[in-house]
């Protein structure tokens, strides 16, 4: 399974446990995430590429982080096919991927939220499978809003 990840500076330290985390376990990584400390960057330029990469399907999932995990969301659900899903509790990321059938994890760098805990959420994420039924009817009304909104 191929996991694009992308990041602000905000979110670099997160992204390094993450992308460690996904390699012990086996999985794939493609970085589109900032890697330096102490400078500050725009978290667009780099949620943009990760969003896209998952949007054309060379990605099974995406992560992206930055300091709230709003604006990462928001940029990433530009995209048509993205449904990003803030996420910061387990419970969270259960029913994300559960009942929204979320493609693409967001990630808040600046709440406090232990690694270990970022960890196991993410872990929960990749691992929760959809449900369909009523909610894929669900997810469908939101792709066919954007498709007939969207030129």
């Amino acid at each position: 399974m191929l996991i694009a990840i992308g990041s602000d500076h905000t979110g670099v330290h997160y992204k390094y446990a993450i992308n460690n985390f996904l390699i012990e376990k086996g999985y794939k990584i493609k970085d589109f995430g900032f890697s330096e400390y102490g400078k500050k960057v725009d978290y667009p330029d780099f949620i943009h590429p990760t969003a896209e990469f998952v949007n054309k399907g060379k990605a099974d999932f995406g992560i992206i982080i930055c300091g709230s995990g709003n604006g990462a969301a928001m940029t990433a659900n530009k995209y048509r096919k993205i449904r990003a899903a803030l996420v910061w509790k387990k419970e969270i990321a259960v029913l994300a991927r559960k009942h929204n059938n979320a493609n693409i994890i967001s990630l808040p760098a600046r709440y406090l939220i232990k690694e270990n805990e970022i960890i196991e959420i993410v872990r929960i994420f990749l691992e929760t499978s959809f449900e369909g039924g009523r909610h894929k009817i669900r997810t469908e009304k939101i792709s066919k809003i954007l498709s007939s909104s969207v030129g």
